[in-house]
């Protein structure tokens, strides 16, 4: 018996999102606990499944109001190490009017970089049922070194292996060194959630069958391909069979930060609770149907690791198709 059902490794950070103006007319920012990985475990939380984080932030102020939070929410953090020269990594998110976003990362360096093959747990690694990792993980050498030995730890132990790219094009010393690395979580991964951008940035369609069907012939071990398509909805890919469902307009966002996070959480509590053989066409619609009604949820309101709803949230949303 394994005592996590999902492990994660990445950044964990704070997101100065943006929240009106003071009364001299200066922007407010609200800082809301994030980072891609730990918002896929707080969704998890959220549907009582049992998680542990792996990564580094700064002995500071924020590193430790990170720490606190992702304690608070029910996610294991014997994983998670302090470093006492890099300071926590801190991101500002411009939000427009339709919800979507944009970031400015301060990371240069950030405590998440800083990440060592000597920082992994790895009792947690071999206890993951799923072990979950993005490239923010993979944009340096030291925590690119980490995340490839955490990955193999956790393969080894029997682990079913999640990834999302969560394409940050800012972050890199070039649009190379991410393809590249991208292509190491495609030829490892069993379930894969990609963005759009990030299959025509792999692919150079953006045809989403064309897509699939070219990263299927070069990574044939990845059992599900999901594709989120933002306001759109989400595609899931499953052998020969596809299915789309979109997403749910119910009106009130406010911006879109952890939607994707919040939909990869719920596909991984789909795939703990059936598995990932013999899906049928009415299975890859039920899982789309709850990831993409949580997602809408967490679009309206702001953060991620402190705004994923409760199942009872996410079934009423779902009654409304």
């Amino acid at each position: 018996m394994k005592k996590f059902d999902v492990v994660a490794l990445g950044e964990l950070l704070i997101d100065f999102t943006s929240n009106g103006v003071s009364g001299q007319g200066n922007p407010l920012f609200e800082a809301n606990p994030g980072g891609a990985p730990c918002n896929v475990l707080a969704m998890l939380n959220k549907l009582r499944k049992k998680t542990a984080f792996i990564g580094k932030v700064g002995d500071d102020m924020f590193g430790h109001i990170l720490k606190d939070k992702v304690e608070e929410v029910g996610i294991d953090i014997s994983g998670l190490s302090l470093s006492k020269e890099i300071p926590t990594t801190l991101a500002f998110v411009q939000t427009f009017e339709n919800g979507d976003r944009d970031f400015s990362f301060y990371r240069k360096p950030g405590a998440d970089m800083m990440l060592e093959k000597a920082d992994l747990n790895e009792e947690i690694l071999t206890n993951a049922k799923i072990f979950h990792f993005g490239t923010l993980s993979m944009t340096h050498e030291n925590v690119r070194e980490a995340t490839k030995e955490a990955i193999r730890i956790a393969k080894e132990a029997g682990a079913i292996i999640s990834f999302d790219p969560n394409l940050r094009a800012p972050l890199w010393n070039s649009l190379d060194e991410a393809r590249e690395q991208i292509m190491y979580g495609l030829s490892v991964c069993d379930v894969l959630k990609i963005a759009d951008n990030e299959i025509e940035f792999m692919t150079g369609t953006s045809d989403f069958d064309e897509g699939v069907k070219t990263l299927k012939v070069k990574y044939p071990q990845i059992k599900i391909f999901n594709v989120t398509a933002g306001a759109e909805g989400s595609y899931c890919y499953y052998e020969d069979k596809k299915v789309f469902v979109p997403s749910f307009r119910l009106g009130g966002t406010i911006e879109t930060t952890g939607a994707g996070d919040t939909f990869c959480g719920s596909v991984l509590n789909y795939v703990l609770e059936n598995g990932l053989e013999g899906y049928s066409e009415e299975n890859m619609k039920e899982m789309l149907i709850f990831a993409n009604a949580a997602a809408y949820i967490v679009t309206t309101k702001k953060g991620a690791i402190c705004s994923m709803p409760e199942i009872e949230e996410i079934e009423k949303v779902k009654n409304t198709k």
